[in-house]
């Protein structure tokens, strides 16, 4: 599901276009395919100039997507709480990203940086149903989640999650999953996470795993790599909703 981002993108869109009937892109998207010379069933054969424009937009788009993500929503819809760094994909938008008069187009860009697929439950407030993905790019301090340091994730007791529940390490750049000696940079609510004397878990991140730290409760990073932090909550509850259970932030230890 990843896109390239160097010539593979435009041959790759044209064979979709070619490929796809009519009726899976909309008329105004068409045109706008049409603009760089893709049409279905017609040859695609820009010239050096046109080649060269066209790489410097698959390469500029993602670079300009991530630094839109990274600058946040001017109405600070990204947030899902006032007092955290949590983010939502949605931003309080539709499973299609419509806001109340518009198309949201720099989120829906947004969001499919770092995911592939969408649904009305991932959006919806029903208790005890659907998914629920919190996440974070950013530590308590509001600097960048980096590869190369140690961090700690505090997850209070009674995590509202009546299904399952996950957090999972992303790269930020694209939302692949660092590839490390573990197997996936993730723990869930299956695993024998130790408690806290209070019923809470911590959560480590980094290159390398801390002493006394067990194998369930880490996650390790790559150094040179920024990162992001999802919390997944599959089955999400009323405390969730009415936020008297949040995770805490990110905290990096030093």
């Amino acid at each position: 599901m990843m896109y390239p981002t160097d010539a593979q993108f435009r041959t790759k869109l044209k064979a979709f276009v070619d490929y796809e009937p009519v009726s899976a892109i909309d008329m105004e998207l068409r045109g706008v395919l049409a603009s760089i010379g893709i049409v279905k069933g017609r040859p695609f054969e820009p010239n050096a100039r046109q080649q060269e424009l066209l790489q410097k937009a698959v390469t500029t788009a993602p670079r300009m997507i991530l630094a839109t993500r990274q600058l946040g929503r001017d109405d600070g819809r990204n947030l899902y709480y006032k007092d955290r760094k949590y983010e939502t994909a949605w931003a309080g938008g539709t499973a299609d990203w419509m806001q109340e008069s518009y198309l949201d187009v720099n989120q829906r860009a947004a969001f499919f940086q770092y995911a592939y697929s969408s649904a009305p439950a991932m959006v919806m407030h029903t208790t005890g149903a659907g998914s629920k993905y919190p996440f974070t790019a950013r530590d308590a301090d509001g600097s960048f989640l980096r590869g190369a340091n140690s961090y700690k994730l505090r997850l209070p007791a009674g995590i509202p999650s009546a299904l399952f529940w996950a957090v999972t390490a992303y790269n930020i750049t694209d939302g692949t999953m660092p590839e490390t000696a573990q197997l996936l940079p993730s723990t869930n609510g299956y695993y024998d996470i130790p408690k806290q004397s209070d019923g809470s878990i911590e959560i480590w991140f980094g290159p390398s795993k801390p002493p006394n730290v067990a194998d369930a409760a880490f996650i390790q990073t790559i150094p040179g790599r920024d990162f992001l932090v999802a919390l997944r909550l599959y089955g999400a509850e009323d405390p969730f909703y009415d936020q008297t259970w949040k995770p805490d932030d990110i905290v990096r230890i030093r």
